[in-house]
């Protein structure tokens, strides 16, 4: 078995303007990490090198990102002026952090009858307890319902 070696030259990736504009069409785009390193033509690797030895391959990821955020952000006013109620309202949720005011109403409408009402208290007064009150007057103890003794001028 013979074995071939494959010739390898490693690139050299330099920030030209062809690479700097698809880095900046791509963060453009909203993409970010190594999907953007792709769709600029360069590995991961190669990207993150670029951009930590040129600082302008940073700049271009940043413009591009934040033209492409206001791209949108136009495209999302211009819907909201035309009448569109669901865009209005995701800018003044996610823009301005406006919460609707939660407010519940509760309504209760209940009627009252006295003939069922009397009747209600009938059953629970012959379903009651029944208080032997005489034998607590009789014994000089008195009931919860007396409050204070009256006690008789010969028991003193």
């Amino acid at each position: 078995m013979t074995f071939e070696s494959l010739p390898y030259e490693p690139r050299k990736i330099e920030a030209t303007e062809a690479v700097l504009e698809r880095i900046y069409l791509a963060a453009k785009k909203g993409l970010k990490g190594d999907t953007l390193a792709y769709a600029a033509g360069m590995t991961p690797t190669e990207y993150r090198r670029l951009v930590q030895f040129d600082p302008i391959a940073e700049y271009a990821e940043q413009k591009g990102r934040a033209e492409g955020e206001a791209e949108m952000a136009n495209v999302l006013r211009d819907a909201a002026l035309q009448g569109d109620t669901k865009a209005a309202l995701d800018i003044l949720k996610h823009v301005h952090k406006w919460v609707a005011p939660q407010s519940v109403q509760v309504q209760v409408e209940q009627r009252i009858s006295i003939i069922a009402a009397l009747e209600e208290a009938q059953q629970r007064v012959i379903e009651g307890q029944v208080l032997d009150a005489s034998a607590d007057l009789l014994s000089g103890r008195g009931t919860e319902a007396d409050g204070d003794h009256v006690v008789a001028a010969g028991q003193e």
